[in-house]
């Protein structure tokens, strides 16, 4: 664990060591390393590398970063966010059970649904709002207790120390989706969790230039048991991407601190905006949750929801709006709308999204770095032109 005391920006930016500059020449970067394969001195005495996907020095600073900065113990560093979370749930075997938060990520759901269940992993999805539900629903075999929260995309709040108990109670391991926080805002090992993991292509890269992936370990015999299973599975991040992300981290706290205060500004007005029938985000008093997620996180981020009545066209709606892409992914310094009826979770069926409150009038915006009274300003804009009137409607009805 780590000892230094420094506030989380500093760390961001600067290593516990304080050897933040590269040691041969005074790079304040870290090398890129562009090799496959190293040269082993003597016939029988190995050096510390011999083939990158096992091993590389510039994506070996990425993972002790990551490490550092949620105070776990190993961290490492995959080509996606899937491949971190898949890889991690391979530390199940057939006959194992796994407790998955209901509305959880598309991809995740997914894997799940289609891989998991080919491999004789059995799996249930579980509403982590209510501890009791996840008490009830934790079987001899389960294993693992599987927590996204703020969860993907109607923000619904896990209450974290809880499930760890639950989970230590009945010798399960927990992981945790930290994406929508990240280490700025949450920390997962901290309150017990065993490993936590990010889609590093959102806000710890920010710049949407990049896909990776992050995971981290409590402790040292899980990060040996999940390091083996990345080097046979061969999923790790390249020389190029860890140094791209390791640049993309050096700015989080300014990035994510400006655009979480400009996403609690819109999740303000959007709440009460006559077109819109109900904003998602943690950082609302009003929001299910704001009191358990103010206890375990230090910010609200920078991703809220919101369904719009239905007197708004979506298609009209998307249509005009000005400044945000219209777009998978999030945590970038640009906007970006998304739909995820048939973007983020298409992958599941209509029941299976309507059970979880994806309805066909949801939206998810990623707030970035833009003015906040453009920002306000672009979604009044389009909402009111999509607002299809009383009298507009009868017309067509007409025709």
């Amino acid at each position: 664990m780590s000892t230094n005391k420094n506030h989380l920006e500093t760390n961001l930016i600067h290593t516990s060591s304080g050897l933040d500059v590269e040691q041969k020449t005074g790079a304040v970067n870290v090398p890129i390393y562009l090799s496959s394969t190293y040269h082993q001195e003597t016939f029988d005495d190995f050096g510390p590398y011999d083939y990158s996907r096992s091993g590389n020095p510039t994506r070996q600073a990425l993972e002790e970063k990551i490490a550092e900065l949620e105070e776990g113990v190993r961290g490492l560093a995959f080509s996606s966010g899937m491949a971190a979370i898949s890889t991690a749930f391979m530390l199940l075997s057939a006959g194992d059970h796994v407790l998955v938060s209901k509305d959880v990520y598309g991809g995740t759901f997914r894997f799940v649904t289609k891989v998991l269940s080919k491999l004789k992993i059995e799996h249930t999805f579980v509403d982590m709002t209510d501890l009791s539900k996840v008490a009830e629903a934790v079987e001899e075999n389960t294993k693992v207790i599987y927590i996204e929260t703020p969860s993907n995309p109607c923000m619904n709040i896990t209450d974290i120390k809880g499930v760890v108990e639950i989970a230590k109670a009945n010798n399960c391991l927990t992981f945790l989706d930290n994406t929508f926080m990240t280490s700025l805002y949450q920390k997962p090992i901290n309150i017990g969790v065993d490993i936590v993991l990010h889609s590093a292509t959102k806000f710890l890269s920010g710049h949407s230039d990049i896909i990776a992936g992050l995971a981290v370990t409590k402790n040292g015999e899980l990060g040996e048991r999940l390091a083996f299973l990345q080097n046979s599975f061969g999923s790790i991040l390249g020389a190029q991407d860890s140094y791209l992300l390791l640049q993309g981290i050096k700015t989080l706290g300014a990035r994510l601190n400006s655009s979480s205060k400009t996403a609690l500004d819109i999740a303000g007005y959007l709440n009460e905006h006559p077109l819109i029938n109900m904003v998602f985000y943690p950082g609302l008093s009003s929001h299910p949750g704001h009191g358990t997620h103010s206890r375990q996180s230090t910010g609200s981020g920078a991703v809220l929801s919101f369904e719009i009545a239905d007197v708004v066209e979506a298609k009209t709606f998307v249509e005009h709006i000005r400044i945000p892409i219209f777009a998978v992914s999030l945590g970038a310094v640009e906007s970006i709308l998304s739909y995820p009826a048939n973007m983020s979770h298409a992958a599941m069926p209509e029941h299976e999204r309507e059970s979880r409150g994806i309805s066909n009038g949801l939206f998810r915006f990623s707030v970035g770095l833009e003015h906040v009274d453009d920002l306000i300003a672009d979604l009044d804009q389009a909402l009111q032109t999509a607002y299809v009137r009383e009298e507009e409607t009868v017309g067509v009805r007409g025709i």
